[in-house]
């Protein structure tokens, strides 16, 4: 998990290597200062030397020139360490996430991505940042200050050891405790984000249904589970600081009440006893640090875990070692085809499908809600896997293709009609970034969205807001299709892809596909019988299962299932899912 982490450090090896060096340089210097600072007043101010004094003073500014640049470097490169590898980070996983197939990416809420990407990082970011510069300082500085006190008086710097024992026991009592709670904290912040994302996506439904009160309790209450966990962990650092504060007084008053009576006794110089003051705070200082520094540590695990968890996720779909760079036409075969969603799951979306489409055909896909249309077609791009049986395009196993290579011939336009923010041109040109505005107007012109486009005052550099939210249903639908046609593909996929325009422009699309792409094969997904009924031939889905395959008129004579719906939308005007005369 750790290693998985510190594999992207990469380019930022250097400043992450270079950065504790600085530290320890630093507490080198600090720790000089003292020892120097007694050597004034023993040897200089006590014994009238004002010579000793200017030399020694001397040295204490260079060490102290010396701990400033190294503290302010180490700080330098320590911050582009840290937030070098948030960068690399953030793009590993975005990057990773890219790879994954619909299977993988179904296993993660789309808040808890977006958490994992800024907070989770940002908490690594800070823990690494104060493992580099703290962790290094603290250690460092403490050993240094406990063999200079020893140095000078080995019984007057037991009481440190002491006091360092202790104070490190209750500590580490208390961060145990409250780690508990950190680590509960931050999955909470899915649940926020989640709240948020609803919320904001959503803001037309939210107040055409005056539900702004039930949303803002739902934030409200995700908020809430937050502040609550994070109290209960900050009520058991709070006594971190009352406890240091108290170790470090009583370890003042025992070194100057024990010092004292040693200088009376000429065993100890008063240099000395100021050198050892000076030790006391930087231990008991350099152990606060470590406790901040296990406490971030603690907090950041949590992060650690959910990042590597996505990194490590394993894509279902590879490419092969030698795919194939070319697919033949737009034919499509599926064999003893079975799939499901979850390996694990008992039955199957999809049973024992056989199916055999020619290469120019258009065919017409009907069924109830969950008789798994969708499903069937995210095979043939192999957005999914099969979990049985195989399926052929051009004549080759999908598996075989390199994926990259598929996908820019078998075009799908998805249930869900996704825009991006930017021109019209901007999100035409996702289907082909090298195609020219004409090429944009001819796919447009097929899709029936061109006489929209020129009502706009800007016409295709009309500004698109984020997933489409200043155009209508059916003008979004029509962009999606010609962003679609842009790829020129060997097959397209139109997934209830017209369901929000009007059944003369829907005719109009179907017209344009007839006789600008006759050589593409098209798969239609739809609830309405016209917007099928001149396929070549249409199937009928039932429950996973293939009900009927044929033309239309072969179909009113032979399945149950298409007549009963062809005669409820002509006849009795009702739903796909309500059979006629219900």
């Amino acid at each position: 998990m750790i290693r998985t982490l510190l594999s992207e450090v990469k380019e930022y090896k250097k400043a992450s290597i270079v950065t504790p060096l600085f530290m320890i340089l630093e507490v080198l210097m600090e720790m000089i200062i003292p020892f120097l600072m007694a050597s004034i007043i023993d040897d200089g101010v006590n014994a009238g030397d004002i010579q000793h004094i200017y030399k020694v003073g001397g040295i204490m500014v260079v060490a102290a020139a010396i701990g400033l640049f190294a503290g302010m470097a180490g700080g330098r490169f320590g911050a582009k360490a840290s937030a070098g590898f948030a960068k690399n980070l953030r793009e590993a996983m975005f990057n990773h996430i890219q790879t994954f197939s619909f299977a993988n990416i179904d296993k993660y809420s789309t808040a808890g991505l977006v958490t994992r990407l800024t907070t989770d990082v940002t908490n690594v970011q800070n823990a690494y940042q104060m493992l580099l510069r703290m962790f290094t300082r603290a250690p460092a500085s403490l050993l240094c200050a406990m063999v200079m006190a020893f140095r000078i008086n080995a019984r007057l710097s037991s009481v440190y050891l002491v006091a360092v024992v202790i104070l490190g026991v209750l500590l580490m009592l208390i961060m145990s405790h409250a780690t508990r709670y950190f680590q509960q904290a931050f999955p909470k912040y899915d649940d926020l984000n989640a709240s948020v994302q609803e919320n904001v996506s959503a803001i037309r439904v939210v107040k055409a249904y005056v539900r702004e009160e039930q949303e803002t309790g739902k934030f409200k209450k995700a908020s809430e589970n937050i502040y609550k966990i994070f109290v209960k962990a900050e009520c058991n650092l709070v006594y971190n600081a009352p406890l240091m504060q108290f170790t470090v007084y009583t370890c003042i008053l025992l070194i100057s009440w024990i010092g004292a009576k040693m200088i009376v006794a000429s065993t100890l110089t008063t240099g000395e006893l100021m050198s050892l003051l000076t030790y006391c705070m930087n231990i008991l200082m350099s152990l606060m640090m470590m406790s901040m520094v296990f406490v971030m540590v603690s907090m950041s695990m949590a992060s650690i875990r959910r990042i590597s968890e996505v990194l490590n996720e394993v894509s279902d779909l590879k490419n092969p070692e030698e795919p194939v760079l070319m697919v033949a036409d737009g034919s499509i075969e599926f064999r003893h085809v079975d799939f499901a969603y979850k390996k694990e799951s008992e039955s199957p979306v999809l049973k024992d499908i056989n199916l055999q489409i020619h290469s120019g055909e258009t065919i017409g896909i009907i069924g109830g809600t969950g008789s798994a249309k969708t499903s069937l077609v995210n095979l043939v791009s192999r957005l999914y896997d099969v979990t049985a049986g195989e399926i052929l395009v051009g004549g080759r196993n999908v598996k075989e293709y390199d994926m990259e290579v598929l996908r820019n011939q078998v075009s799908v336009v998805l249930q869900n009609n996704v825009l991006f923010s930017g021109s019209i041109l901007d999100n035409l040109r996702w289907g082909n970034g090298e195609a020219t505005e004409e090429e944009c107007m001819t796919a447009c012109r097929q899709a029936c969205a061109d006489e929209f486009i020129r009502r706009f005052p800007n016409g295709y550099q009309t500004h698109i807001e984020q997933g489409g939210s200043n155009v209508s249903g059916g003008q979004r639908q029509r962009l999606c299709i010609a962003r679609a046609l842009l790829k020129k593909p060997k097959i397209l996929i139109l997934d209830d892809s017209t369901s929000a325009v009007d059944t003369a422009t829907d005719a109009k699309i179907r017209k344009a596909f007839r006789e600008e792409i006759p050589d593409t094969t098209k798969l239609i997904i739809a609830q309405r019988i016209s917007s099928v009924q001149d396929a070549d031939r249409i199937l009928v889905m039932d429950e996973g299962c293939i009900d009927g395959f044929g033309t239309h008129e072969e179909l009113l004579a032979t399945n149950e299932i298409y007549r009963e719906v062809y005669e409820s939308q002509t006849k009795g005007g009702g739903d796909f899912d309500e059979k006629a005369g219900e």
